[in-house]
């Protein structure tokens, strides 16, 4: 009998030790503080029409943040220069609490009255709508100049330093002799031109950041993609009127760096 009431009081007390090793656990739920129906998105333009203009969500408790097409903005308000005529459309993506969302805006750009940075201007001309048109720096054929070659990967301080002048000395793009053109006619657009030939077009867009001076093309091959990406994202050494340099900090093909030299047609 005794045996029994200490094999019970052993196990009582094995039950309590369990019990109290047993963390307590509160769960707690994110919640929805709307729905995006609504999440209000405002845009403002400095004048009617214009190409000054602000975005702004001004829905308390979203976070996230807006893509205006030139780049992101990780802030509720955010004012530009956009520098495309026509209805352009702006997105918010953020999250609601418990999930996440987009939303868009549309705005109707009639006139360009603020000045665009100069480096659109480089690229695409005065006649933003009509655009301009870029070749190689040099060749078609090999002709000792440095205008498409292998250069050390991983920084711009790295475009000049010259591995293997492949277009100068031996063996050019297979796009060399052909052109790539740049205009903002209601989008910016980006045409590649396998050779001198209309016929032989690409099209595709691009996005210019001036902030962090690169250049994007997309839906169409960069002239001298040769160098291992079709696409992408480009550093810009060099913007001027008369000459623009681009560097591929990293060759998806040779692992390498790449630089590209153009002036306009």
């Amino acid at each position: 009998m005794k045996i029994y009431k200490i094999i019970s009081l052993l196990f009582v007390a094995l039950l309590l030790t369990v019990s109290a090793c047993d963390t307590i656990v509160e769960e707690e739920f994110l919640k929805n503080t709307t729905d995006v129906a609504g999440v209000e998105l405002i845009a403002t333009q400095s004048t009617p029409g214009g190409n000054k203009i602000t975005l702004d969500l001004v829905t308390p408790g979203i976070n996230g943040y807006w893509d205006y097409n030139l780049g992101k903005a990780l802030t509720d308000k955010v004012t530009f220069i956009y520098p495309i005529p026509g209805t352009a459309t702006f997105t918010f993506t953020g999250t609601l609490g418990a999930e996440f969302f987009s939303k868009t805006i549309d705005v109707q750009i009639d006139q360009l009255d603020n000045a665009l940075d100069q480096d659109w201007y480089d690229l695409v001309s005065e006649d933003t709508a009509a655009g301009k048109t870029w070749v190689f720096d040099g060749g078609p054929n090999p002709d000792g100049r440095m205008w498409w070659f292998m250069s050390a990967p991983g920084s711009t301080d790295n475009a000049w330093s010259l591995w293997w002048n492949a277009g100068g000395d031996c063996c050019p793009p297979g796009d060399a002799a052909g052109k790539m053109h740049f205009d903002l006619d209601g989008a910016a657009n980006f045409t590649h031109y396998g050779d001198a030939s209309s016929s032989a077009s690409e099209l595709g867009s691009f996005v210019l950041d001036v902030a962090n001076q690169t250049l994007t093309v997309s839906g169409a091959k960069m002239l001298g993609s040769d160098a291992g990406n079709a696409d992408g994202v480009y550093s810009i050494v060099e913007l001027t009127e008369d000459k623009m340099v681009l560097y591929l900090s990293n060759s998806e093909t040779y692992g390498t760096g790449w630089t590209f030299v153009f002036v306009p047609e």
